[in-house]
């Protein structure tokens, strides 16, 4: 394993509830780092951006705090960008967040760099929603549709190309079907999106090994957003968006993941929706911390 670049994005910008913004510090707390070192595993903390709160915006009901998810995901951009480009010998980046709209941005710099990458988008919510789409408004919930290049041309429109990722370069892995409608799944195949929703999945590793080597076959290196939502919440209930009896169970996803990082065209890893605030004992984030760390040092 190469040496890591760590950085903490503490946003909570394109939520809906407090919580997020103080992940990247209990996550760091609760021994990522002092796991990784006892695995021998590099480790350059470049520390936190700027620390963003929720705050409601009942203003703009259709796209809240667009703005504010705009300015963290160019913030992140700027970082990413720099540290993909120390040299030789930089580390892969590991991003602590934070909302799922700052994987935007970390691809926004990541794509400066690496216009070749791919993504393998781990999340448990489809997340295609757009302004026009939407019933919440929250843009938590449309953080692939802006990838793909969908949604607000403000926050689509972040980064060297337009769209930011061609949907062949893309795999979503691990969405339940109770949170993607038929409508979305089609949306996602029409912009040639392969799909390996948890719904119904036999053997996850098997699927994860598969989707992995497909995606490293056209895209390389394959950045991994990991969205903690995508295990079952009844086993682990650490997401800020819970997904009761949905989803994969903890050693199956950590299987996957585990899978996804440790093949040879993994670049990085984005990490989001811990909401300290369902871990006050911080017994899950320890254990998802300790899995991270054993899995990152190969």
């Amino acid at each position: 394993m190469r040496g890591i670049e760590l950085i903490g994005v503490p946003s909570a910008a394109g939520t809906h509830g407090p919580g997020q913004e103080d992940a990247p510090v209990w996550v760091r707390d609760a021994g990522l780092l002092t796991g990784l070192a006892a695995r021998g595993v590099s480790v350059r903390d470049h520390g936190d951006l700027p620390r963003v709160p929720f705050r409601p915006d009942p203003e703009h009901p259709r796209q809240q705090n667009l703005a504010l998810v705009c300015e963290v995901a160019q913030n992140v951009a700027g970082r990413i960008a720099a540290l993909c480009g120390g040299g030789d010998g930089a580390g892969v980046p590991l991003v602590l967040g934070g909302d799922c709209t700052i994987t935007v941005g970390v691809l926004a710099g990541y794509l400066e760099r690496h216009p070749d990458a791919g993504l393998m988008y781990f999340d448990g919510d489809i997340d295609v929603s757009t302004p026009q789409t939407t019933t919440s408004g929250i843009l938590d919930t449309m953080g692939l549709a802006h990838l793909l290049g969908a949604g607000t041309p403000e926050l689509a429109r972040i980064g060297p190309r337009y769209p930011l990722m061609p949907g062949e370069r893309v795999i979503a892995f691990g969405y339940d079907f109770a949170e993607a409608p038929e409508s979305a799944r089609a949306w996602l195949t029409g912009q040639n999106v392969t799909q390996y929703p948890a719904t119904g999945m036999d053997d996850p590793p098997a699927r994860a090994a598969e989707a992995m080597a497909a995606l490293a076959a056209r895209s390389r290196p394959v950045l991994v957003h990991f969205d903690v939502d995508v295990i079952n919440s009844t086993e682990f209930p650490l997401a800020d968006f819970p997904h009761f009896n949905e989803g994969l169970g903890y050693e199956d996803a950590l299987a996957c993941l585990r899978v996804f990082c440790q093949h040879q065209a993994f670049g990085g890893l984005v990490i989001t929706e811990v909401n300290p605030h369902r871990d006050p004992d911080g017994r899950l984030t320890a254990r998802l911390a300790a899995d991270v760390a054993e899995i990152l040092a190969g």
